[in-house]
């Protein structure tokens, strides 16, 4: 995994067998998770009784090594730097909490009004903003961490307070005017912030103190050359071994019911196509540089799917459309923004030829 944020284009071809053919090994990884869930139908039971509530373990535990090395990276003193320009900032707030989840809605509303359950599913993944796999796109991106990390942190702090009454709004309020209707989701601010603690509290509580304490005692310079590239590799392993029981866990349905993946999948690539270049424009017309311009970009296009199949299961039971709906939508993020990874240096090679810029 490069960790240099402002790395030209050539330098990009030095990376690792590994890294470089990175979209190869995610989709095989995909091939292979379905073709488990497919060919071994009872791999999905296996994995869903290693659970606790609506947490799948080993869902949780890929999840959380996975951002465990991007957030070492973090360099915390600079995390005050991202608050002080306010103007991107309330940019990037307002694409993630006003724009995403209107267009999320009407998306759903336009191409699934005659699959309500569907619906509800995708309008729950555009509630929930991105907390998680946010860091690993922007790191693949050579996006700035520093930005990454503060924008997903006041993404948790406005998770954790608005996705109740945004379910309640969207969901059971909104629906009506648009002559379908409406459904009821209880969910507590306290069920919210569980699903924030396990999946950006640990990994995040787990980089920090490793950076805090080994660049204390073992120094910068071995903490950045020797402990960083030995836990680089972690990222992708785990990303890989996510993405093999995500698509387990559904093998079977993906197989069978192709269209109605087809169907799901159609909003949700139009809305992240839409995030991203909107977001990566507006930061291009304020002056963004290509880091900060790329962490703002892949926050606004990324969506919290743990959080919303976990609501999905809790409220409508883990068979429902819904839940159907919730557990495609990372189906379809994993292959859109891995694409979009690509199309992130392709922007930066067209729109930040000079590299202080980059």
């Amino acid at each position: 995994m490069s960790v240099n944020n402002c790395a030209p284009a050539e330098e990009r071809k030095k990376l690792s067998f590994l890294d470089s053919y990175l979209t190869l090994w995610i989709f095989l990884a995909m091939a292979i998770g379905v073709s488990i869930g497919y060919f071994i139908p009872s791999s999905s039971t296996f994995i869903n009784s290693f659970s606790q509530g609506t947490t799948n373990i080993p869902l949780a535990i890929g999840l959380i090594l996975m951002m465990y090395p991007p957030f070492a990276k973090v360099r915390y003193d600079q995390l005050g730097k991202v608050f002080k320009n306010t103007k991107v900032l309330g940019a990037s707030l307002f694409i993630n909490w006003v724009v995403g989840p209107i267009l999320m809605f009407l998306l759903a509303i336009v191409f699934l009004h005659n699959y309500p359950e569907y619906m509800v599913g995708v309008i729950l993944i555009g509630l929930a903003r991105c907390i998680a796999m946010v860091i690993v796109w922007n790191e693949l991106a050579e996006g700035s961490r520093e930005y990454a990390a503060g924008l997903v942190a006041l993404n948790s702090i406005f998770q954790v307070l608005l996705y109740s009454v945004y379910a309640y709004i969207f969901i059971t309020v909104l629906p009506p005017l648009f002559g379908i209707t409406g459904s009821v989701v209880n969910i507590s601010i306290g069920q919210i912030a569980e699903s924030v603690a396990i999946y950006l509290g640990i990994p995040f509580v787990a980089g920090f103190l490793s950076r805090y304490i080994l660049m204390k005692y073992k120094g910068a310079e071995w903490f950045n050359n020797k402990f960083i590239p030995v836990i680089s590799p972690i990222t992708l392993i785990a990303l890989l071994f996510t993405i093999i029981v995500m698509f387990s866990l559904k093998g079977q349905l993906i197989v069978k019911i192709p269209f109605d993946v087809i169907r799901i999948a159609i909003p949700l690539v139009i809305y992240f196509a839409i995030m991203f270049f909107v977001s990566f424009l507006i930061g291009k017309r304020m002056g963004a540089d290509y880091a900060t311009n790329t962490s703002i970009a892949f926050t606004a296009a990324g969506n919290n799917f743990e959080l919303a199949i976990a609501v999905a299961i809790g409220v409508f039971g883990i068979n429902s459309g819904q839940a159907f709906a919730g557990v495609i939508g990372p189906l379809v993020e994993v292959p859109a923004l891995i694409i979009l990874v690509n199309v992130a240096f392709w922007l930066r090679d067209k729109y930040y030829p000079n590299p202080a810029l980059k």
